[in-house]
């Protein structure tokens, strides 16, 4: 048995926790450079504001109803999602953290101890308690069943939030109810595909044959029906899966149409992801670099171009990373436009510790190295000051719009909330 635990409208739940004058009030969060919605509370998902909607067209309804916006306030919504996880390790044997806001909990033998669905509002009810963030628990004998155990706790009130589908006859009833769109891991493009054959609803899905299966999609598909009978074909996972990439990009808040501007951003990207390799130990090979223009903006010239260069030694030093990012970008540099964007790619990864070097390596300056990147991350995570390499841009004016972010309550000194 599984149980998925999906904290409801996470990011609004998250500002209200330190405001709670916006309980009952219509609230969105906003993605980067406060662009489109990502989060809706309730209140405002009935008047009628979608997902991903762009600000601009509902600013006559934020204004019309009073509507709060946030910007994302990522530091605050972390923090507050690794608690949320902690409390739920201490309610399960096992957890699989799947994303910021969703955990899955592995709940074999616990139906011998009791009611699941029981055990499942004591993790609603503590979650609530320890943390403020409400969520939905869905319990099922599989991760996909799951899914729709979840999504039905949150679609129908009546269920208080949390749904057993433990008992095939409840499965089977609400398989028929919902659209085939509505699966755990089948997209758009899939559901189109599936509705051309006849196949509506998941119930139907669920009765489809592996041959006419494989013919509609991919073994994927054909995993999804199995587990909706019952038959586990996803496992839980607790250690994460081995990163492929890292990138770190930004779009900005204002145009860029100057070489030095736009290459500082390079340099900070690069040494940004050159520490977050450090801290999980990995080198790199491969390093990519692309800019481009805004895709929305109809009357200026657009230009979209990257450049790749494969290391002849994997690294995680900021200076090797950062020379090779600066002498991409000066490859792929056009005048005459105004960039919206530009980031840094790292690919082909090895453990620090599995590093081939050649026979004429000189071992004590790698030691050397190795203990400054050590030292200058010690510095930086101290957060009393902090040191940059000279071709990094000190100031962030560049950096995305955020203009109605929150404090870092749990995050930063100065910002803890004070009670008089």
């Amino acid at each position: 048995m599984y149980a998925l635990v999906d904290c409801n409208n996470f990011y609004v739940s998250c500002e209200r926790l330190f405001q709670p004058s916006l309980s009952g009030l219509p609230v969105v969060v906003l993605s980067n450079n406060d662009g489109c919605v990502v989060a809706r509370s309730p209140e405002a998902k009935i008047l009628g504001i979608k997902m991903a909607v762009p600000a601009f067209q509902i600013a006559d309804l934020i204004k019309k109803h009073n509507i709060k916006v946030y910007s994302s306030n990522y530091a605050l919504y972390g923090d507050i999602s690794s608690r949320v996880m902690a409390t739920l390790e201490s309610l399960a044997p096992q957890i699989e953290v799947y994303s910021i806001d969703e955990a899955f909990l592995n709940l074999a033998g616990f139906s011998r101890m009791g009611s699941l669905e029981d055990y499942g509002r004591m993790v609603q009810q503590t979650v609530k308690q320890h943390i403020g963030v409400p969520v939905c628990v869905g319990i099922a004998p599989t991760k996909t069943l799951a899914k729709l155990a979840n999504h039905a706790a949150k679609t129908y009130k009546a269920t208080g939030g949390v749904v057993d589908l433990s008992c095939s006859e409840r499965q089977q009833k609400l398989m028929s109810l919902l659209p085939v769109g509505e699966i755990w891991g089948v997209g758009r493009k899939t559901a189109e595909k599936l509705l051309q054959q006849g196949i509506k609803t998941v119930l139907q899905l669920s009765r489809c044959d592996t041959t006419r299966a494989r013919r509609i999609g991919s073994i994927n598909l054909v995993k999804t029906i199995d587990e909706l009978n019952g038959i586990i074909r996803y496992a839980m996972e607790e250690e994460p899966e081995v990163r492929k990439q890292l990138m770190c990009s930004r779009s900005f808040a204002e145009k860029m149409i100057d070489h030095d501007t736009l290459r500082q951003t390079i340099c900070e990207f690069a040494a940004r992801a050159a520490e977050r390799l450090r801290s999980e130990n990995l080198a790199c090979r491969v390093v990519q670099v692309f800019i481009r223009t805004s895709q929305f903006n109809s009357t200026d010239p657009t230009y979209s171009n990257s450049a790749t260069a494969k290391l002849s030694t994997p690294t995680s030093d900021t200076r090797t990373i950062t020379r090779t990012c600066t002498d991409l970008f000066d490859s792929i540099w056009k005048e005459g436009y105004r960039y919206a964007k530009s980031g840094v790619m790292l690919g082909e990864f090895c453990d620090q510790a599995a590093i081939q070097h050649d026979l004429f390596t000189d071992h004590t300056v790698l030691a050397e190295n190795d203990s400054l990147m050590c030292a200058v991350d010690k510095i930086n995570q101290a957060s009393r000051s902090k040191v940059w390499f000279a071709g990094q841009r000190s100031r962030e004016d560049w950096f995305m719009k955020r203009a109605n972010l929150s404090p870092g309550y749990t995050t930063r000194w100065r910002d803890i909330p004070k009670v008089s």
